[in-house]
């Protein structure tokens, strides 16, 4: 016997019951898109492997260890996407979307890395960016993370998360902070863990955020990003908190905050949590000025943020933040009684979606009468709409109500449509 075929580990089917909670975070996602106009944009899944390893840094742990990588028969090495900005970045040289222009610009799609999985956190996820491009002052780096903010109070889970706010700096003050930064941790080499042993040759920043506790009390004492800034890094990274807190938005400066990929510069944020047990990074980002030219267009200043859906959706349903009306996917339930009365009431249904084209209306498609009611009542539905023979000639409908007191009551196709409106 055949072993029976089952989903990739890390790779998860997002079933029926699941699937509203995941409709109303992106249905709210647009809405925001939309209110702050920005425009949406779509890539492939697969780009070539090049794109990643020189925009995210071919040093990351998602280039080295995390990557779906794969030779086509061309023999030319293509990847599957790990994250979305390098993909927006190639899609705007590739299309001219950059050269003298703006762009706000959003995606939502899958990714992939290769990587243990956990609750909240999968080898495809879902993820949901951001970016905009060729605005280089402080005031769209608040626009996004006002933007955010909106977003979690609209969610109602504004009370849940927190603010943490870094500068880098230009790249020119990143790479004497790095230099230092080694020449210190290299004193202490042989007591760091495992993984920061590694980047401190490659990666060194990502050696301030590791979670080994030796580690940690080491970095403690590690020089600081802020005594190697640029003057107008400082400015501005200034000017962002000048606005923030004048619009109310609370924060908390860390100077250990590096964020995970290569091509950050200047602003870098994240939104926390801890709401879904251990700490964890809802929403984080920053600004990339000099990813566009890195990969082959013209010097364009950038800034974007990416938050994962797995983990917002999650977060909603731990804290029961999802309306109840989201997971209703029935509010009439049509029982028919009667020899090919199902197929001949199609017409008559039609006219009521005519008439309500949000009415969310399940047809019983065969059975006995009583297996249909059971299966209206177990539905969840608020009505029956029920039709038998002497309905379908007189072109009247029988509504039973299945959630509330009331008497079952006989109408025309159109007093049909204006009771179930109300």
């Amino acid at each position: 016997m055949a072993k029976q075929l089952q989903a990739i580990r890390g790779m998860n089917d997002l079933l029926p019951e699941q699937s509203p909670a995941w409709q109303y975070l992106e249905i709210r996602l647009r809405d925001l898109m939309a209110a702050y106009s920005y425009c949406e944009v779509r890539m492939p899944i697969v780009e070539p492997s090049p794109l990643f390893s020189r925009g995210i840094g071919a040093g990351t742990d998602i280039v080295e260890k995390e990557m779906y990588t794969f030779k086509d028969r061309n023999d030319e090495s293509l990847s599957l996407r790990p994250e979305g900005t390098a993909g927006i970045v190639r899609a705007g040289i590739q299309h001219g979307l950059f050269y003298n222009q703006t762009q706000r610009l959003w995606t939502m799609g899958p990714m992939f890395r290769y990587e243990r999985p956990q609750k909240g956190r999968y080898r495809q996820f879902h993820q949901f960016s951001v970016e905009a491009f060729g605005m280089a002052g402080p005031d769209i780096d608040a626009e996004l993370i006002l933007l955010t903010a909106r977003l979690w109070k609209e969610l109602g889970i504004n009370k849940h998360v927190r603010l943490e706010l870094n500068t880098l700096g230009t790249l020119e003050a990143r790479t004497s902070y790095r230099e230092a930064l080694v020449i210190y941790l290299s004193q202490y080499e042989n007591e760091l863990d495992e993984d920061s042993k590694r980047r401190l040759s490659i990666n060194p920043l990502r050696i301030l955020d590791s979670k080994d506790e030796r580690t940690q009390e080491i970095v403690a004492d590690a020089p600081m990003m802020q005594d190697y800034l640029d003057q107008e890094s400082a400015e501005h990274f200034q000017q962002l908190r000048d606005i923030l807190d004048a619009a109310g938005i609370e924060y908390v400066v860390n100077p250990r905050l590096v964020r995970g990929l290569d091509y950050y510069s200047k602003t870098v944020f994240e939104w926390i949590t801890d709401s879904l047990g251990a700490q964890g990074t809802v929403c984080g980002g920053g600004r990339y000025d000099a990813l566009v030219e890195m990969l082959g267009g013209k010097a364009t200043p950038a800034i974007g943020f990416a938050m994962g859906v797995e983990r917002l959706v999650l977060m909603l349903e731990t804290l029961e933040l999802i309306p109840e009306s989201v997971n209703k996917t029935v509010d009439v339930a049509v029982v028919t009684r009667g020899e090919g009365v199902s197929g001949k009431a199609m017409p008559m249904l039609e006219e009521i979606r005519n008439g309500l084209p949000e009415l969310k209306m399940m047809v019983n498609c065969g059975g006995g009468f009583k297996g249909q009611m059971k299966r209206a009542f177990n539905s969840g539905a608020d009505f029956a709409l029920i039709i038998g023979e002497d309905e379908l000639v007189a072109r009247q409908v029988s509504i039973k109500p299945l959630t509330s007191d009331g008497e079952q009551v006989t109408m025309s196709i159109a007093e049909a449509v204006s009771f179930l409106k109300k």
